[in-house]
């Protein structure tokens, strides 16, 4: 399988040694390249996200969606990003400035940090520290800030209500995800991000950690969604109530950076279940077929990235356009009742598991 790696140590050469820069300069220059490449993965990746969404909305509901605008519609998504980019930026009055403006750039950060995590291929991850995993956690609980901020600061009581169920929501399914994440630290023995890709190497997590490493990735999913406020948890944005929840009075790409962050919010959680539970870039592989794990390795570790992120991307797809909407209590409630005590338990077992060398 091919090492990204290669590719970094002769651009770092390269600036280094054969253009004979600083050591200053070099690091520059790659942090430039890297923070532009990761910005147009963004971009790109919200493009298709959005596209995708409508067709498989159509899909569940018997439609063939946007058609008009380029072959299959292509195009739409393009038309929408230009008239968001020239629309006009309003300020509203009496709201609180300070907090209005600069709630949209936290939920932004927050989702570009999280998703500059993601390892793409071996050797191709921006961020990975030792604690990656808390570090996960840590950036992307930004976000809950930026959104009770909009709320607060847009002085409409519509956002209000919305900053509060989103955040209430937010912070309570925090303690499932964290919770899954230890599980599967605790059955790798890392909080490195390529550690526990490379651990996967002879199995995936979901077949090495038995009916825990399963429970731990059934209930991420869970918490995912509604941590990225999709539906059936998108109580936050409900049209029929309020408007349009916490972002009611941004337009232009104040809004944009809203509707931003939920897509890549959505590309995010399943990379992360995809890269923690399912092997991220790791070839599947089966014991004693020396033969079919030889075919595996030649498909390129982005390629299985890629197809596993967009697979769970499609499953949450189909949970939130087959779902009604939950209300408050109901969400609070699985969170508390149900999948918070599930998750604690579920560490203990896999806990047991490790200790006494019960898994593959």
């Amino acid at each position: 399988m091919f090492d990204f790696s290669i590719v970094t140590k002769w651009l770092d050469t390269l600036l280094s040694q054969t253009l004979g820069l600083s050591s200053f300069w070099t690091i520059l220059i790659e942090c430039v390249l890297i923070g532009v490449c990761i910005l147009v993965a963004y971009a790109l990746i919200a493009i298709v996200l959005i596209f995708m969404e409508r067709k498989v909305c159509a899909y569940f509901q018997c439609r063939i969606g946007p058609m008009r605008v380029g072959p299959w519609g292509i195009f739409q998504v393009f038309a929408d990003v230009l008239k968001m980019l020239i629309k006009e930026i309003f300020s509203v009055d009496k709201a609180d400035k300070l907090l209005y403006y600069v709630a949209p750039f936290l939920v932004i950060i927050a989702s570009v940090g999280t998703f500059s995590f993601l390892p793409w291929n071996k050797g191709a991850t921006v961020l990975d520290f030792n604690v990656g995993v808390f570090l996960i956690t840590a950036i992307s609980s930004i976000g809950v800030v930026g959104i009770f901020m909009a709320g607060w600061g847009s002085n409409n009581k519509y956002s209000v209500v919305s900053a509060m169920r989103g955040a209430v929501q937010m912070i309570s399914y925090e303690m499932s995800l964290g919770l899954c994440l230890i599980t599967a630290v605790a059955l790798t023995g890392t909080m490195q991000i390529s550690g526990i890709v490379e651990s996967q190497a002879n199995a995936w997590l979901i077949f090495k950690g038995h009916v825990p490493a399963i429970i731990a990735f059934v209930v991420f999913l869970i918490a995912g969604n509604a941590e990225a406020n999709r539906g059936p948890f998108d109580l936050a944005e409900a049209e029929s109530e309020l408007t349009a929840g916490y972002h009611t009075e941004y337009s232009g790409m104040g809004f944009g950076f809203y509707y931003l962050a939920e897509y890549l919010n959505l590309f995010v959680i399943s990379g992360i279940a995809a890269t923690v539970f399912l092997g991220g870039w790791m070839p599947l592989h089966v014991a004693g077929l020396d033969g079919f794990n030889t075919v595996m390795d030649y498909i390129p570790g982005i390629v299985w990235f890629f197809g596993k992120t967009f697979f769970i991307v499609w499953v949450l797809m189909w949970i939130r356009w087959t779902f009604p909407r939950l209300r408050i209590d109901q969400i609070l409630k699985l969170e508390w009742k149900y999948l918070m005590p599930l998750s604690l338990l579920n560490l203990v077992v896999m806990t047991v598991c490790v200790a006494f060398n019960l898994h593959w």
